[in-house]
């Protein structure tokens, strides 16, 4: 049985003192682990207070970002262990803003999806089109060379299998969302490449939308037999919007 994930991506927002005055409020709402598992990934510089403040309840830490090397001169970069020791548990890897910002390349999203896994933490693998790559229709052949390009060579540990997270490049931080017929399309898609290029039954990938997700509208997304949760942007900033959001994803559980 696949358990829902809400995982929140604050990207570059909320100081020290903001991430521990969230952190206060969601676990006065979430106190018990509930139908969903919730992961809160913060900038790096909340990581280990927000660990703290969380350790020992339902809430989950993850990192928005991971480098392939284990330790030396690579000045900016932060390694697997370095975000476990802070109680990280996932990190996300490949996210569009990362891939067309920074050009990310898909040989450095498979380096770092492997290093994820070789140093005990449960990548987050992003993919999605470009709004010129969907009206070409070209959504399925982008998202499917993504994966398969971030899970090549890849050995995945019991008990670490990827979540792939779905997110239209032109949905996020637009207002716009895909529909939820076709982020269960591309679900199902996902699901059968990950079978086909990780050997592991693609009925027991966690597969996420993100792209303008919020309250009302995660319920639609998540009817279907293929979507299993979200990763969450700017409806994640506001706790008040974050509780309602898990609130209306509750009772999904996907077999």
């Amino acid at each position: 049985m696949r358990k829902p994930l809400i995982a929140a991506n604050w990207k570059m927002n909320k100081l020290h003192r903001d991430a521990l005055v969230f952190a206060e409020k969601l676990l006065l709402t979430f106190k018990n682990q509930g139908d969903c598992e919730v992961l809160i990934c913060p900038p790096y510089t909340s990581l280990a207070a927000l660990g703290r403040a969380i350790e020992g309840s339902p809430i989950l830490l993850g990192a928005q970002n991971v480098y392939w090397e284990e330790q030396g001169a690579f000045t900016g970069e932060i390694s697997a262990a370095m975000l476990v020791d802070c109680g990280c548990r996932y990190v996300i890897i490949g996210h569009s803003e990362r891939r067309g910002q920074m050009a990310e390349s898909d040989q450095e999203v498979n380096r770092k999806v492997k290093a994820a896994l070789a140093g005990s933490l449960i990548p987050i693998i992003c993919v999605g089109e470009t709004s010129e790559q969907r009206e070409a229709g070209l959504t399925q052949e982008v998202v499917a060379t993504q994966l398969q390009a971030a899970l090549e060579g890849c050995a995945v540990p019991a008990g670490f299998w990827p979540v792939v997270a779905y997110e239209p490049v032109w949905a996020i931080g637009s207002g716009r969302s895909a529909s939820a017929e076709d982020a269960e399309e591309v679900a199902a898609l996902l699901r059968r490449e990950f079978e086909e290029a990780a050997k592991i039954p693609g009925d027991t990938l966690r597969v996420l939308y993100g792209g303008s997700v919020k309250s009302t509208n995660i319920a639609d997304f998540m009817q279907g037999e293929n979507v299993d949760g979200a990763l969450v942007g700017g409806a994640s900033l506001e706790v008040e919007e974050f509780c309602r959001l898990i609130e209306a994803a509750q009772g999904r559980k996907k077999t």
